[in-house]
């Protein structure tokens, strides 16, 4: 089974380096990946977390743009209820303007941070996301020159619209709209079909698609060998347990054992939260690629692959290419 397969990069700061040398790894990376026939390659919106550095997600997109010349870039995605879907419309409108025919808007409704973030973030816009179809008409708006106020540059240009989602909000609603969807089952596993099946039976023939088009996150640790694999899945197992236990930290080191640092109970929250990570060598991860795709019917993956070592990362992204191809 051969479908398009893409990059969702959370630009790692790991442990003992800076933002700058994040942005340095995420062009290299981005390079490669498109040498390796990634489809596109999106940046998450993320704040107060110092172990991601791409809070400043459009100004990051044009970095990777720049370093790049063909693959897609884009937005995995903006959290559109923190920003005034002007500002969106101008942002993109100008990547768009630079990078023509290359730029993705994949838009979310959560906060991507803490509740206390939120309220910096958003200050008198109190919005708790429940406004996401309202704010998504008006940013289309700014798009199709329906809005009584004009977004230069912005207005008349085609960038596709993706909705994203981690629960069945979004799925219905991008289902309505005749949108593209993400689903982000590298962290939500256990609502996948359920929003698959949502999105499917709602989807409503539109001006953008003809048919539903779903693309699911994975993570895909991939190495020479299981046993590597699973050590360098560490430093993704040693992030979410930092964020269970409201401990922001870089991307850490892999270990040779969690057991001396989770809990039975961290673990098995972890298993549940991460239970679609796809974690081996080759044999190993085309074996959990193939089922994953047979049962999820996805038209595309978008893999992300939190790995310490960068070395170790673009090898992992270069073997799970080998792998799709």
């Amino acid at each position: 089974m051969s479908i398009p397969y893409s990059v969702l990069d959370l630009a790692p700061i790991t442990a003992g380096s800076t933002a700058a040398e994040s942005f340095q790894r995420s062009a290299d990376l981005a390079r490669h990946a498109e040498q390796w026939g990634y489809n596109r390659y999106w940046l998450a919106e993320h704040h107060n977390m110092p172990g991601i550095a791409s809070s400043a997600t459009s100004i990051v997109i044009g970095h990777i743009a720049a370093a790049t010349n063909s693959i897609r870039i884009g937005s995995g995605g903006i959290m559109l209820p923190n920003h005034a879907p002007l500002v969106i419309a101008e942002q993109f409108g100008t990547l768009e303007s630079l990078f023509p025919g290359r730029i993705d808007l994949g838009l979310g409704r959560a906060p991507g941070t803490d509740q206390v973030t939120m309220r910096a973030l958003r200050r008198q816009n109190m919005s708790d996301g429940h406004d996401f179809p309202e704010q998504l008409d008006e940013l289309r708006g700014y798009f199709n020159g329906t809005n009584r106020v004009h977004a230069v540059p912005g207005e008349g240009l085609s960038i596709p619209i993706w909705l994203l989602g981690s629960s069945g909000f979004s799925a219905r609603l991008a289902g309505d709209a005749g949108l593209p969807f993400s689903f982000a089952s590298h962290f939500s596993p256990d609502n996948t079909i359920p929003a698959l099946a949502l999105y499917r039976r709602h989807f409503t023939p539109s001006e953008t698609l003809e048919k539903p088009y779903a693309m699911l996150g994975v993570n895909v640790i991939a190495a020479d060998t299981d046993a590597e694999a699973e050590r360098l899945a560490t430093s993704m197992q040693q992030q979410f347990l930092n964020l269970i236990r409201n401990n922001t930290v870089p991307l850490q080191p892999p270990v040779d054992s969690m057991d001396s640092i989770w809990s039975e109970f961290e673990k098995a929250a972890l298993q549940q939260q991460l239970g679609s990570s796809i974690i081996g060598g080759p044999e190993t991860v085309k074996k959990k690629l193939d089922a994953f795709m047979e049962e999820t019917k996805a038209d595309e993956l978008i893999i992300n692959a939190q790995i310490y070592d960068h070395e170790a990362r673009l090898r992992s992204y270069e073997l799970t290419a080998e792998i799709l191809n």
